[in-house]
């Protein structure tokens, strides 16, 4: 259950309408400027059925390594805790651009999106050179972060989730540009 006041039923209820709306169409533009990447590709076309998140990442140090998406649910005594995850989508760097990735959800909630800019594909955030990224794009520090703040809701069809990345910067970890 959500414990954060951000998000409340009739807002939600609103956001989600505007979203399924918004996605769509954020959908076809990703589409007509980059591929949608990712194993759930076809879960985010206009029309298709579920529930999706379709999140266009940007702000990139490099095009090495790997780029991961996973979401987690609202509970923050799970968030971010190793293995927790619901689900999880791995894609390789492309060349140039934005990144656009496709991922299915269970169902309506609020789930929080995190992604890893992998650079030396280990598998594991190395805050010395790896990028990290969340939904909300939430100011961050050195500490592990709140789940609340990076909370998104999801309803049927398409929600679209802008990320910036962000990697260490002197004693910061913050957005490049």
């Amino acid at each position: 259950m959500m414990k954060s006041s951000r998000v409340t039923a009739p807002a939600a209820g609103l956001a989600l309408a505007g979203a399924v709306a918004t996605g769509l169409a954020f959908a076809a533009s990703a589409g007509a400027q980059t591929p949608v990447l990712g194993t759930d590709a076809a879960s985010c076309v206009p029309g298709a059925p579920g529930h999706a998140a379709l999140v266009r990442v940007s702000g990139f140090k490099d095009r090495q390594g790997r780029l991961r998406l996973q979401y987690y649910s609202d509970n923050p005594d799970t968030f971010l805790a190793s293995g927790a995850y619901i689900r999880r989508q791995e894609v390789p760097m492309t060349a140039s651009g934005d990144m656009v990735i496709c991922i299915t959800v269970p169902g309506p909630g609020a789930y929080a999106f995190v992604v890893l800019h992998d650079r030396d594909e280990d598998g594991r955030l190395s805050i010395w050179s790896d990028g990290v990224g969340f939904s909300n794009n939430p100011r961050l520090a050195l500490a592990k972060p709140k789940v609340a703040p990076m909370l998104v809701a999801i309803g049927t069809g398409v929600t679209p989730i802008p990320v910036v990345m962000n990697y260490r910067r002197g004693f910061s970890v913050r957005p490049l540009g």
